[in-house]
């Protein structure tokens, strides 16, 4: 750490209080109210080896061994580890280490936790590139980093004689993490970090109307050779390729606004309106895009909206919106929906709209959905299906170049039926699909000199000669095998609206969820 960071924190830390080590007069109410929520964000800890880095004076320190297998403290400030230890020195699972990080020398894969509040952003660039490899090799594979940092500006109120923070932007941190990796021992395999979650603490935005201190966690994941697309992670490639921020605000002007995907508004509402949303229902949607669908979910039935994606550019734009929309009832993160954890009986409402083609292992995606749901909760999804195979070459490159995992409607409804939900049955929903299709390219046509004006023609034609060689895959298709559709395209809207509901068995007090699929 710099010469500038000790003198600060010296300067910080005499009294070794809250106060002192939050830099806010608010300390106390901020932490009644952020503790359970960053705690939330965790894994599970049991048995697990816990770091904490920059533990101060043991905030997080009391909860974090009651949660894991033995806690290993770490502080640079003598005199924040003292109050840690005298608080929690009576725990037999607990460890205090004064040193500074950046010195901190510690077995490979001997780790299956690290745990960072407020302590990358007083580390220079260098430092940080360092620090992060170091700890992808702490961390054992499969094991997790969590850190929160304050992005953009200063957050707390205390007066500072000067301030050696560096206020770096979420994005970079972002690529910092996604893009560093290690080597294991002799070369076997390399590893990097795969985002779990990334996501504004909501005390701040709440009572400091501070929307930057942010939250991440990764996990510790092979790197194959076999990248996507030249790219790390999946979330780099739809970020850099097929997500770019100018391809978000393409698809939206062709849209409507808040939509990234066909039908827009339209088949949203229709969608929506058949979940007959009370106010107050927990609603989780699972690729949500930059959030039209929430905010009208939120407006129009006045539930709470959490909205997940993996593009890092999707969120942001929906992060934007959110604060314009005035909706705190909705709430969005970066996240990886089969990695993301939440306690059973979370939602009333599970929504995900042409975004689980994107995943591989759909059955455990369902099986975890089935957890989340209260009962009575429901699940509506709208997704790419395909036809049985050998696929057309150009088809089988169509997908391969976009990462689809794509199957039948009969073996999506079976990996529903066994994830838990019963009666499943699906909607081929290719004739609204046509319909709505030809209504959007009679929309490009209108707003063509505006789209053109925005952003280019070349981009123009890009969208509006795609959406004419999906209908030509339609009607070629359905016309050589009626019913059996030869392409994604045939299938792309088809509605998958289970409802899970709650039905006494017969002379027994059990009960169990059913899902409808129409």
């Amino acid at each position: 750490l710099g010469e500038m960071t000790v003198d600060f924190w010296k300067e910080h830390s005499k009294a070794a209080t809250v106060e002192e080590m939050m830099l806010d007069s608010r300390a106390k109410e901020l932490t009644q109210q952020e503790l359970p929520e960053i705690l939330s964000m965790l894994p599970s800890l049991k048995g697990c080896r816990v770091l904490e880095l920059g533990a101060g004076i043991g905030r997080f320190t009391s909860h974090l061994l009651t949660m894991a297998g033995h806690v290993t403290a770490v502080d640079f400030m003598e005199s924040f580890v003292e109050k840690n230890r005298q608080d929690n020195g009576h725990h037999s699972n607990a460890t205090f280490i004064q040193a500074d990080v950046t010195k901190l020398d510690l077995p490979q894969n001997s780790t299956d936790f690290i745990f960072s509040n407020w302590l990358m952003m007083y580390l220079s660039n260098e430092e940080l590139n360092t620090f992060i490899e170091k700890m992808l090799g702490w961390l054992r594979p499969g094991g997790f980093l969590f850190f929160r940092e304050s992005c953009n500006h200063r957050s707390g109120d205390s007066k500072r004689d000067f301030n050696p923070t560096c206020y770096r932007t979420d994005a970079q941190y972002s690529h910092l993490v996604s893009s560093v990796q290690v080597e294991e021992p002799e070369g076997a395999e390399t590893f990097g970090f795969d985002i779990v979650l990334k996501k504004k603490v909501k005390a701040y935005i709440e009572m400091k109307n501070n929307p930057n201190q942010i939250c991440w966690l990764l996990e510790k994941v092979p790197r194959s050779s076999n990248t996507q697309s030249g790219f790390n992670t999946f979330q780099q490639f739809l970020d850099n390729q097929q997500y770019t921020n100018r391809g978000i605000l393409r698809y939206e002007k062709m849209f409507g606004a808040g939509y990234v995907s066909t039908g827009g508004p339209s088949t949203t509402k229709e969608f929506v309106d058949r979940l007959n949303l009370k106010p107050g229902q927990k609603v989780l949607d699972v690729g949500c895009g930059i959030g039209g669908g929430d905010f009208y979910m939120a407006k129009t039935f006045g539930a709470e909206v959490l909205g997940l994606d993996l593009s890092d550019n999707m969120v942001d734009i929906a992060m934007e919106r959110a604060i314009a929309e005035k909706l705190p009832s909705v709430q969005f993160e970066v996240a990886d929906a089969t990695k993301r954890t939440f306690p059973e009986g979370s939602f009333d409402v599970i929504y995900s709209r042409d975004t689980i083609l994107h995943i591989d292992d759909k059955l455990t995606l369902f099986k975890r959905f089935h957890s989340w749901l209260k009962p009575g909760g429901k699940l509506l999804i709208s997704d790419y299906c395909c036809g049985e195979k050998p696929w057309t070459p150009v088809f089988e490159a169509y997908v391969k170049q976009r990462g689809y995992v794509l199957y039948t409607p009969s073996q999506y409804g079976k990996f529903l039926e066994e994830a838990g939900f019963c009666n499943v049955s699906a909607e081929d929903r290719t004739a609204q699909f046509i319909q709505v299709i030809e209504t959007e390219l009679q929309r490009a046509e209108a707003i063509k000199d505006e789209f053109i004006e925005e952003f280019s023609e070349e981009d123009y034609f890009a969208i509006v000669n795609g959406w004419r060689e999906k209908l030509g895959q339609i009607i070629k298709n359905n016309k050589r095998k009626k019913g059996m559709p030869l392409s994604l395209l045939s299938m792309l809207l088809s509605l998958m609206n289970c409802l899970g509901f709650i039905k006494p068995v017969k002379d027994y007090n059990l009960r169990r969820k059913h899902a409808v699929v129409y």
